[in-house]
């Protein structure tokens, strides 16, 4: 079996450039012959031992809706790792990447009997991946489904999950620009039965060595909060691992390759709600675009 290592990807000057709602941004510095993220996702593949059907799954998807198109995130939770698929397409009903169509991309490597309504206005869903499915253990029941949240002051979405026979509202998100709306972020945070404010301090949530970046997220889902920081350097990504207590194999990769790392701005991400006073870190992700 292939090593992470021989599968690693190097930037060419034609990459593209893009963030975790597939955005398009200036790279930090010259990219040519450096790392693309996607190493990041096969380097967290091997630590956790994965399938070596996943990487038949990252193919699959390049073939079907081409390259840069595919958002994955490293997400922790406790004991283990799992992973995150993102897909957009902001044409909605005009849309050339479907869930129709990813799924069928994906069939011959995990069966999903979800059957989408491709007349509803979704611009993003999403397809969650562990070991389990990986080697073939269990089947994709659930594809999360995002629409537009119209009469929202700043940008903003919401998620259903979308399984055989039943659509769950999932959560709520709201885009506010770091550099002028911190305020109204730090608002939305407050305003939550997860957050006390009393007992826990903003820079917890709003974490001082991460919010100078280029957009905060804070999403609001049924049994605890989220709040996500784009466009955030290598050295602020090193900051979260190392904060979030990332497995030291990821920590010490990204560190060990910073010079690679540092043209590409990162996105990241934790849920938490307040228990007992004290602030709980329910689960955590770093992002990139394959």
């Amino acid at each position: 079996m292939k090593t992470a290592a021989a599968r690693y990807e190097y930037a060419t000057r034609g990459d593209p450039s893009r963030n975790y709602c597939l955005w398009d941004y200036a790279p930090a510095t010259p990219a040519e012959d450096k790392f693309r993220s996607v190493n990041l996702l096969y380097q967290s593949f091997e630590y956790a031992g994965i399938d070596p059907r996943a990487y038949d799954m990252v193919e699959a998807l390049r073939e079907a809706i081409g390259s840069f198109r595919t958002v994955f995130g490293v997400k922790q939770l406790p004991g283990r790792l799992a992973w995150e698929y993102y897909f957009y397409d902001y044409a909605r009903q005009a849309r050339a990447v479907s869930i129709t169509k990813v799924l069928a991309a994906l069939r011959p490597h995990a069966r999903c009997a979800v059957r989408a309504n491709e007349n509803l206005p979704y611009f993003m869903f999403s397809l969650d991946l562990d070991a389990e499915l990986a080697r073939g253990g269990r089947d994709m029941d659930v594809v999360h489904m995002y629409v537009g949240n119209p009469g929202s002051a700043v940008s903003s979405g919401i998620a259903y999950a979308v399984r055989e026979g039943a659509t769950v509202l999932e959560n709520f998100y709201f885009f506010f620009d770091a550099e002028s709306q911190q305020e109204a972020a730090a608002e939305k945070i407050r305003s939550s039965v997860y957050f006390d404010a009393d007992r826990i301090s903003m820079d917890e949530v709003l974490v001082p060595e991460l919010k100078g970046c280029q957009t905060i997220c804070v999403a609001n889902k049924q049994t605890h909060d989220c709040v996500y920081f784009s466009g955030i350097g290598v050295g602020q990504l090193l900051h979260f691992l190392d904060r979030l207590g990332y497995p030291p194999p990821i920590v010490s990769f990204v560190r060990e390759n910073r010079g690679l790392l540092d043209h590409l701005l990162f996105d990241v991400g934790f849920d938490y709600r307040v228990e007992s006073g004290r602030l709980a870190i329910l689960k955590s992700g770093y992002y990139g675009v394959f």
